[in-house]
């Protein structure tokens, strides 16, 4: 166990590293002269050679990236460096802010859209994916096949305008005005406004990942229901109920943590489409508005939180299912 885990962690920190490294390399590339970008159009050479300076992106590139990995200068008063505590993943040339403050600032949004698209799309898939499994062929079979070919083959950015279109702006016509198009209450300011706002972005995500997980679930039921212990259960007596949610969906869990926690951690990474699409503030409109103006601490910042969360999640789904094939 103690050699597996060195392993998965080894693995997990040249993940990390390959990430950023392909990430800094490809915005020198794409973002050759940031302190352009940032002077005013009738700005001198000298004047332009002043803010890369104040920036730090005057040094040679090596130098940026080892003050990015260990510990560079300070910029505007902020520390650089992956060493240092709290980790300063730099500073935004646009925001004029440090990146590791935007981040926070942005995560919450995005992990209350993750959270409850999570909840809704584990919940029906199970229920959808197991109610087929256990009448194979039959009407439900049939439906959840057809939902599932419906909404895979429709862009997220689709089933979010077709979500405002039925359920804000028909229905706000009809005088029922329950759901906004747009925007995002904290937790912490309501609750309630807090969920309203989200029903759509959760609703958006939710039916995509139904689509593919309940398939997943009825094809990793089906797969099992042959097997001896399922036999056995079901001469004994045991209700359909109990044998198909309880010991067929429990020897089927396998496939769907993978895929669930390599989902969740994609959204966690940053809901592009969705959070375009409802005007929510989060870590997928701030990498697009930070790729749009050229920001490239930002860029390369958000690509370490999301490349963290992925390897994270995936070492968390692993430890899980290697656990659970020790007790089986």
């Amino acid at each position: 166990m103690t050699s597996y885990l060195t392993t998965r962690v080894v693995r997990m920190l040249i993940t990390v590293l390959a990430v950023v490294l392909v990430t800094f390399f490809l915005t020198q590339i794409a973002f050759s002269n940031p302190a352009r970008n940032l002077a005013p159009p009738n700005a001198s050479a000298e004047t332009i050679q002043a803010i890369a300076r104040a920036y730090g992106i005057d040094r040679p590139w090596p130098e940026q990236l080892f003050g990015y990995f260990v510990k560079g200068p300070d910029i505007q008063g902020t520390p650089t460096g992956l060493l240092n505590w709290p980790p300063s993943l730099g500073y935004s040339y646009q925001e004029q802010r440090p990146v590791t403050e935007l981040l926070l600032e942005k995560i919450p949004a995005t992990l209350s859209l993750a959270a409850g698209a999570f909840v809704l799309w584990i919940g029906f898939s199970v229920l959808f994916g197991v109610l087929a499994a256990r009448r194979q062929g039959g009407v439900l079979d049939k439906i959840t096949s057809a939902f599932s070919y419906t909404f895979l083959s429709l862009p997220t950015f689709v089933t979010g305008m077709l979500l405002i279109y039925v359920l804000f702006y028909q229905l706000s016509l009809a005088g029922f005005r329950f759901f906004p198009s747009s925007g995002y209450v904290p937790i912490t300011e309501s609750v309630g406004e807090w969920a309203r706002h989200l029903i759509l972005p959760w609703l958006t995500l939710a039916l995509a990942e139904i689509a593919i997980f309940q398939r997943v679930i009825r094809s990793s039921v089906l797969e099992v229901v042959g097997q001896d212990y399922i036999r056995t259960a079901k001469a004994k007596g045991l209700p359909d109920r109990r044998v198909y949610f309880g010991h067929a969906l429990s020897g089927a869990l396998n496939p769907v943590l993978t895929l669930g926690g390599i989902e969740l951690a994609a959204i966690i990474g940053g809901a592009v489409i969705t959070e375009q699409v409802f005007g929510i503030d989060g870590i997928g409109r701030l990498a697009v508005s930070a790729a749009s103006s050229g920001d490239a601490p930002v860029v390369i910042g958000i690509t370490l939180f999301s490349a963290m969360v992925f390897v994270v999640a995936t070492f968390a789904v692993d430890l899980i299912t290697y656990a659970r094939s020790s007790r089986q």
